[in-house]
Formats: C-alpha cells, sequence, structure tokens
C-alpha cells in the first residue's frame, strides 16, 4: 500500500496558539526541552548572559570597556570614544546592520531570534529554568494554575515572583550600567534617593516591564509586539533555512506499533506523538510548515529525534532544511548561493568593524574667517585671520601646533597657545604671517596640525593680500 496524499488543513493559520477562540489569553506550558541543540543553545546562552553582566565591570584606561549613553549621546566601543560628531558614522553603522539582517534572515532564516536575541535568552535561560525549579514540569504547572489556592500555590507563586522581581531588578540595574557606567550607578546607589529621583522612578519602571514581560507576556513578544517576526514572510523564501518538518518523509501520520512495517501500512514517520508540539515555546505545531510565531529554537528538533531514536527510524524527520530542500528531497549543503550570502555577510561585518577602528580620534577644521581682508604689519608683513576648531576624542590632553608648510612665515595663535581638555572640543584664532614681497592677490598655501610634533591634519587655504597694481 502506498501513501496516500494528505491535504494539509490550512485553518491553523487564522489565529496564534496563545489566543483562545473567545480572545482569551491561551497561557503556554512547554515541555522542558533537553537533548544535543539544546545543550548547545545552553552554551549560547550563558557566554551572552556573562557578556551582558561582566562587560559593564570591565575597563580600559579607567573607562568602560562598552559603554551606550543615549542620554549624552556618548559611546565607547571595545576603547574607542564616539561623541555626537560621530552621528554619521553611526547612521551609516546601522544602515549596513539593517541590510546585515535582510540578508542573514534570507540566508538562515529567524536563527537570531531562538538563539541570541535577548527576549529568548532571558525567557527560556533564566526564567524558564527558574520556574522549572519552583513549579515543576510541565504538567504539574498546568495542574498548578487549575488548582485552588491553597499553602503550596501560595509559597510557590511567592517564592516565584520574588525571584523574578529581583532578577527584573538586577536586568534593569545592568542595563542602567550599560547606560550611565557602572561606576556612576554604584555612586547614585550610595547617595540618597531624592538626589535622583528621575533615575530612580525609570529604574522602578524599567524593572516593571521586564517582569511584567517574563512573568505574563512572554511569548507574545515574539508574537504580538516583535517586528522582525512579522519581516519573515516578506524575507524567507524557498532556499532559505529554517526550522523544517519533511513532510514527504512523516507523512501520513500514523500511530507506532512496534515491528510495524510503516510503508506497507501506509504510513510515514511521523508517529503523532505531539512531542514536538509539547516541547515548544510558542505551542505552534511545527508539521504545519514554517509559520510566522516559530523562533526557530530548535527544541522540536531535539524532541523528534529522541523520539525518532526510541521507535528506531531515522532522526531529522524534523531539521534545519530549506522548503526547496524538503520538497526536491535534497540534503542541505553549501552551494552558490549560500556561499554569496555569507560572503556578503562576512563583508558587511567587516565593513562594521573597519567604521569603528578607523574613526580618527582627532578633528580639525580651519576656515579663513569670513569678511576680513589682509592686515599689514609695521615689520612688512602682511597676515591673515583663520578660525581653528579641534574635536579630541581622546582620554588626554592635547597641545595643538600648527605650522605653515608651504612658505616662509610664521603662525601665532591668539593666546600663545591651544589646549584641548580630553573628550571635548575647543576653538580658537590664529594669525598667518608672510612677507609681503611673496603675496599677489590670492595665494595658496598649505598648514599642517601637529599634536606632540606629530602631522594629524594638513589643509589647502587662500591667503589674501594687496591686489597686483
Amino acid at each position: 500500500m502506498t501513501k496516500k496524499e494528505i491535504k494539509m488543513d490550512e485553518s491553523f493559520r487564522d489565529s496564534i496558539a496563545t489566543i483562545n477562540t473567545d480572545g482569551n489569553r491561551a497561557y503556554v506550558f512547554p515541555k522542558k526541552p533537553k537533548g544535543r541543540l539544546h545543550k548547545y543553545r545552553v552554551i549560547v546562552a550563558w557566554t551572552l548572559l556573562a557578556f551582558f553582566f561582566i562587560m559593564p565591570f570591565v575597563k580600559l584606561n579607567g573607562e568602560p570597556l562598552i559603554l551606550i549613553n543615549i542620554i549624552e549621546r556618548r559611546f565607547i566601543i571595545f576603547g574607542n570614544i564616539f561623541w555626537p560628531q560621530d552621528t554619521y558614522l553611526f547612521a551609516i553603522m546601522m544602515i549596513t546592520f539593517m541590510v546585515f539582517i535582510v540578508v542573514f534572515t534570507v540566508a538562515l532564516g529567524r536563527l537570531w531570534c531562538g538563539w541570541a536575541c535577548p527576549q529568548t535568552v532571558l525567557m527560556e535561560m533564566l526564567f524558564r529554568k527558574v520556574e522549572y525549579l519552583i513549579d515543576g514540569s510541565a504538567a504539574k504547572q498546568r495542574k498548578l494554575k487549575n488548582q485552588k489556592w491553597n499553602f503550596e500555590k501560595i509559597w510557590k507563586r511567592t517564592l516565584k515572583l520574588l525571584i523574578f522581581t529581583l532578577l527584573s531588578l538586577l536586568i534593569a540595574n545592568t542595563l542602567f550600567a550599560w547606560v550611565i557606567s557602572v561606576d556612576k550607578l554604584f555612586r547614585m546607589m550610595q547617595e540618597p534617593v531624592s538626589e535622583h529621583m528621575s533615575a530612580f522612578i525609570g529604574m522602578l519602571v524599567l524593572s516593571g516591564i521586564i517582569l511584567f514581560i517574563y512573568s505574563w507576556f512572554r511569548e507574545q513578544v515574539c508574537t504580538i509586539l516583535c517586528p522582525y517576526g512579522r519581516l519573515q514572510g516578506v524575507l524567507l523564501d524557498s532556499n532559505s533555512i529554517v526550522v523544517s518538518y519533511d513532510y514527504k518523509r512523516g507523512e501520513p501520520r500514523g500511530s507506532y506499533r512496534k515491528n510495524e512495517n510503516r510503508e506497507e501500512a501506509g504510513k510515514g514517520d511521523c508517529i503523532d506523538c505531539r512531542q514536538c508540539v509539547e516541547v515548544c515555546p510558542t505551542a505552534i505545531d511545527i508539521r504545519n510548515g514554517t509559520q510566522l510565531e516559530c523562533v526557530n529554537c530548535t527544541a522540536c528538533i531535539d524532541a523528534c529525534d529522541q523520539t525518532m531514536e526510541r521507535v528506531g527510524l531515522p532522526k531529522g524527520l524534523i531539521r534545519y532544511d530549506s522548503a526547496k530542500g524538503i520538497a526536491t528531497g535534497t540534503k542541505l549543503k553549501l552551494n552558490v548561493r549560500l556561499i554569496a550570502y555569507f560572503t556578503v555577510l562576512i563583508l558587511l561585518f567587516s565593513f562594521l568593524v573597519f567604521l569603528l577602528f578607523s574613526r580618527t580620534e582627532i578633528e580639525t577644521t580651519i576656515l579663513r574667517t569670513p569678511g576680513l581682508i589682509y592686515q599689514e604689519q609695521d615689520d612688512g608683513m602682511i597676515s591673515n585671520l583663520y578660525n581653528i576648531k579641534v574635536i579630541n576624542k581622546t582620554r588626554n590632553d592635547l597641545p595643538i601646533d600648527v605650522r605653515l608648510l608651504s612658505h616662509e612665515g610664521k603662525v601665532e595663535i591668539a593666546g600663545g597657545s591651544l589646549n584641548v581638555l580630553e573628550s571635548s572640543s575647543s576653538e580658537g584664532v590664529l594669525f598667518v604671517y608672510l612677507k609681503k614681497e611673496d603675496v599677489v592677490g590670492e595665494l595658496p598655501i598649505k598648514l599642517g596640525v601637529f599634536v606632540d610634533n606629530k602631522k594629524i591634519e594638513e589643509y589647502e587655504l587662500t591667503f589674501v593680500g594687496p591686489q597686483p597694481k
């Protein structure tokens, strides 16, 4: 008997699994995941969590290694300080990053969501782990929710809420440390609350939002709020690598009987155990195909592989693959298309790194003062007045020296010198003197800007003198 053609039920696309038919919230109690891919996810997640919680304490020359001070528009990325003058650089970086996301999604689907997104990492690897520890398995969690309030339910709910609140406060304060630096955060904690009331209220509001998300809203962030999930329908194509169910091998699904020849019985390899559904954190059935709610967390892959191993069938019924690969039965391999996408990703990432580290730490601007003509000096010299502006993005005070490179003459800075303090900008004026006999009309000159006898900028300017008779 051959397998019958199965017409897929598409009614699931009319609603999402976390909303009941009456419009009320349907709580998800996913089975605790385990397996090879889950172990890899745990390693990745704890690496990211360690980076998040430890990085604010890492310093370089007394400054945070990374600081994202949106309030003061001051950013430090791996020791490089970025100021408002670098806004154009961040604009270029954001455009590049968006292109990176598009190419990444077209090639690898929603891999970011399942493995590196803060929402998923914190929910599945932190808050959900606490929940399993206190409330127990998915079945026990479901039973606890439905049972009447008694001593067990009260102490478990109280303990879980307390731990969730402490975690929310920890995450909120860590986010503050990323913005204002850990030193300033600790200093604010030691000072009276009245001196930092706005920051205190902001921290409480942020902690409340985090607690709300991870204690109640949960997966709805991915299925309702997150715009990235909505982009899947536009960005994915038949060649995108996503978590896929091999319907050609699995259908028609049917219950398992020991020593049964499933092909002769007209059954596919899917034994309809629903373990892929039970373990899904967004409560979808991956056997229905790629869906908006799927975050590519791979929990269903591990669950299915374990079932296949128990019943003696080949693993990989649910796996990373493309829609085209499933339809044609070809194995996933590195093809020209993927190589092209990965090349673009590498180039974009390299460009981002180049933008970060090629930026100059000192910016200078020299312009001739508008509206002023030349001045004749008593010693027979001709002078012109110029404006100079210096932006110092380093952590050191910089003595600025300007020299005349193209002609015999001299340069004098008003006030005798120009010293720019660390991480600041300064403006001044300077006079350029040339011999009268060397200047007729407009004369091109070159000025060099030096710091500690090292030339950092060179300018070609116009020097104005007496007009020819």
